[in-house]
This record gives C-alpha cells, structure tokens and sequence, in this order.
C-alpha cells in the first residue's frame, strides 16, 4: 500500500512538473498567425523557439524539433564552433619563400606561396602581403610564381551548380589561397557610343571586350538585369560583357565570380604587383612549398574581425573557408569538408547542444540539404551567451535597421538597434535567430524563426510582427526561471 501511494504521489508530481511547465509556455501571438496567414505560410512549414535568457523554458516552442533547412543561419553554428575550437585571436597564414637567391632587388627563382585559407586577403591586406615583400628586398622575380594549394583538398566544384548563377559572388568556391573574396572589379563607363570595360586592377593576360548597347533615354533603374557577363570557355582568356546599358546609369562597378580561386589569386598578385612597379617574368604553376622556415609569414586579421565581416555580410566564401580550416585544425591538413563537419560536431556536443538533427554539407548555408533543428539553435544561443566569448560573438552578428544584411530591414520599428540577428535567405528559405532586447533594455531574449516553403519569401511581415512582440516585453514573468549566466 505504502509503495502504491509513493508511485502514485510520484507520478502525481511528474504530472503536476509537466503542467507547470506548460503553463510558461505562451500561444502564439495573434499578430504573428495572422500575418502568416496572409502570406499563405502553413504553421507546419514554420519552426519558431523564444526564450528569455534568464529562464528555464522557452516562451514560445513551436516545431522546435523539426529538422529545417536554415539558409545562411547555420553560419552561427560554424562561427560558435569556430570560437569555442581556434579562439577569438586565432590568425591564419600566408607563407611565402623565395626559392632562390636575392640581390640588388632581385629574386633570382621562384616565389613560392602557401596558403592557408586565409578568406580576409582584401585588396588592401594584398597590398600590405607585397610591401612586407619589398621590405625583405624583393623588386623583380626572375622565375615563376609557385602556388602551394594542398592545405585544402576539396573536390571541384561547378560553382553554377547550386542555382545556375555560377558569375555571382555568393557561389564563389572555397581555397587555400582566396584573394579579394574571388571578385573580379569591372568598372562600365560610357564613351561615345560605346561602353568601356575598365577593371579595378590590370588583369594580365584577360582580354575584355565590350558588347554592350548604349541606350538613351532609358532609366538606371535594374541596369545589372540587362547584362551578361560571359567568362571565356578556358577560364582565363577573355571577358565578354553582352546586354544594353543606360547611359543615365554614368559610371558604374560590377563584381563578379569570373575565374577559380587560385586563378583569381594570381591575376591579383600580379596586377598589385606590376601596379607596384614590379616585374614579374614566368609563369604561374602548381607545386610544393619547401619545408624550410619562410621568408615572409603573413598573418591574417584575428578571427573576431573575420567574423564580423563573415555575419554580418554573410559572406559564404568565408564561412566556408573556415568550415574547412576547423577540420584541418582539429584532424590536421588537408583540410577536408568531412573533417569540417566533425570538428562542427564535436564542438557541439561538447557544449551540450543537440546533433541528431544536424545535417552540414558546407558551413556556411549555402545549401539543399543542410539542416538543423529550431531548438539545437536555441541551445547554441544559449551556450554562447553563458560563455566568456559572447561578446565577440553577439558583435558580429547584424543589428536590426542598422548594419549589415539587417540594415534595411525592418525600417521604421521599434525594433530598431534592439536585436542582433544573423539573417538566412534561399529560395523556399527564411530564418532569422539571434538576440532581441526587450524594451527598457530589462531583458534579453533568444529568437528562433525558421520558414521552410514556398512563400517564405513573403515572411517579413510575420518575422516582424513576432520580434515586435518579443521586443514589447508584456510577456514579463512568464517563462521564468532560474537559468543564469
């Protein structure tokens, strides 16, 4: 008898627990079904997780299991693993040797570089690379350019593949050595009754050729629709830019995925290079870096800039650089797609945050198949924000109405400073997750929404009435808990 009554006040509590925990649980607001409606959006094509960070249980939890594709969200996950694996001061190299001798300003052999997936070598930071090397007394190469690409080992890529837009910067493709975001600058100015073709840098080697159709008395508006950007078929030797161009549109830049990474790192070196006043006489090959000391180890901007600029650009090139640097950090070179998504994992796990849902391909979103569920991104944004570098990691993530993909979004808000969110956006794709602020600045809320369907482009109103609501606070005192930083 007396077991019979322990069994069932046990069973009585678990029942009374669970109903507690229900009754923190919050309906949907009427403001967000509402607008999901209009857009045609089923809640079942919608996963939404809200949690305050100073509670125990979500405020809202919808979906929260499924497993759904995140778009350009599932970058936290490689920017959390990237700063609980490298740290916030890790820094990638450029090694560089002179494979011969120097004298009076003069490489008498090869130069050899090695890259390491650096995905910060902007124009500028290529330009400091080429000083650091005049320093060290280098004018003039008399030998080739040696390119060392093994630290990566990923397979070719179709970088058209994805969606049939292979010129577009978004699909530029992952490499050891990656220049300037694999972005070919072309300048179009009108002259006469032709468009010039004019690039940012000299491209040795690429002829470009103009057969774009003035046009007058036709508006700029939509002038990048009207054009087509051909790439030559070896790669490498032309440019050929066909359409009809407005002439009220002046002098406009365009930039383009045209050529392979080391390919793009190569024409770069050499147009900032002989811009320089430098020569350079052989050919660009692929070989092996030597095993001695290098001449020149250029190192990269901290990984916290990298993300920055990663997050709140959303920059898939970089997040898949460093997808595939945590694999050749974790397992060792070369790096590898596979050993990237298990240093993902482990990292994960590690911090307690849910895998079995988890599907990576690349890192950085740019994907079919990749996915992860609501909740797993609610337990990562809960681990970031209890470690010691969540600031680093909250900083780089867009903030509402002011920077990066958010800076145009959601205009005229309350919202408006009040949240950092990381942005995902494909096609049938909308999410957004990240931290909201509650008005006054009282509380801080972690934010999950994930749309998976046809019409998800049509979401904004309902993302906006949902963060509006967070961001409204009248919620306070439901969900609470003892969960704190």
């Amino acid at each position: 008898m007396l077991i019979a009554r322990t069994a069932f006040q046990w069973i009585a509590g678990l029942l009374i627990a669970g109903l507690v925990a229900s009754a923190h649980a919050t309906a949907l607001p009427d403001t967000f079904t509402a607008a999901l409606k209009r857009a045609g959006i089923p809640l079942d094509h919608v996963a939404v997780v809200v949690q305050p960070l100073d509670a125990a249980v979500p405020l809202l939890s919808h979906n929260a299991g499924a497993a759904m594709n995140p778009a350009s969200v599932m970058k936290l996950v490689t920017s959390f693993a990237a700063l609980d694996l490298l740290g916030p001061g890790y820094v990638w190299t450029t090694d560089i040797w002179a494979d011969g001798t120097i004298a009076d300003g003069v490489l008498n052999g090869n130069l050899v570089i090695k890259g390491h997936g650096d995905p910060g070598l902007t124009l500028e930071r290529m330009w400091l690379l080429q000083r650091e090397l005049r320093a060290r007394g280098i004018r003039q190469i008399h030998g080739n350019l040696v390119l060392d690409l093994g630290y990566f080992d990923v397979p070719p890529t179709d970088p058209g593949a994805f969606d049939g837009e292979p010129l577009a910067l978004y699909n530029a493709t992952p490499g050891a050595l990656v220049a300037n975001f694999n972005a070919t600058t072309l300048h179009l100015k009108p002259d006469g009754q032709q468009v010039m073709i004019v690039p940012d840098i000299a491209l040795p080697g690429v002829a470009l050729t103009s057969r774009l159709v003035l046009e007058d008395n036709a508006t700029c508006d939509g002038w990048q629709d009207s054009i087509a950007p051909l790439a030559a078929e070896d790669g490498r030797a032309a440019v050929v830019m066909n359409g009809r161009y407005p002439r009220d549109c002046g002098e406009q830049a365009v930039s383009l995925n045209l050529f392979g990474p080391a390919a793009t790192f190569d024409l770069i070196f050499r147009g900032l290079w002989a811009e320089g006043g430098g020569t350079l006489s052989g050919s660009t090959v692929a070989g092996t870096a030597p095993t001695s000391a290098p001449l020149l180890r250029f190192a990269s901007e901290p990984l916290t800039g990298a993300l920055v600029r990663l997050n709140k650009y959303s920059s898939n090139l970089m997040a898949r650089n460093l997808f595939l640097t945590l694999g050749a950090e974790a397992y060792g070179a070369p790096a590898t797609l596979e050993k990237g998504a298990r240093a993902v994992r482990e990292v994960l796990t590690r911090q307690g945050i849910p895998t079995r849902k988890l599907v990576l391909e690349n890192g950085a979103g740019l994907s079919r198949i990749e996915r992860i569920s609501a909740d797993a991104l609610n337990q990562l944004l809960r681990a970031a924000y209890r470690s010691p570098l969540f600031a680093e990691f909250e900083s780089a993530l867009p903030i509402v109405a002011t920077d990066g993909t958010l800076k145009r979004r959601f205009k005229g808000s309350t919202l408006a400073g009040n949240a950092h969110l990381k942005t995902g956006t494909l096609r049938d794709v909308s999410a957004l997750a990240g931290y909201v602020d509650t008005a006054g600045g009282q509380r801080r809320v972690a934010f999950v929404m994930l749309v998976n369907h046809a019409n998800a482009s049509r979401s904004e109103a309902a993302q906006q009435a949902l963060l509006e609501w967070v961001e409204a606070g009248t919620y306070s005192g439901r969900g609470d808990g003892d969960e704190t930083r």
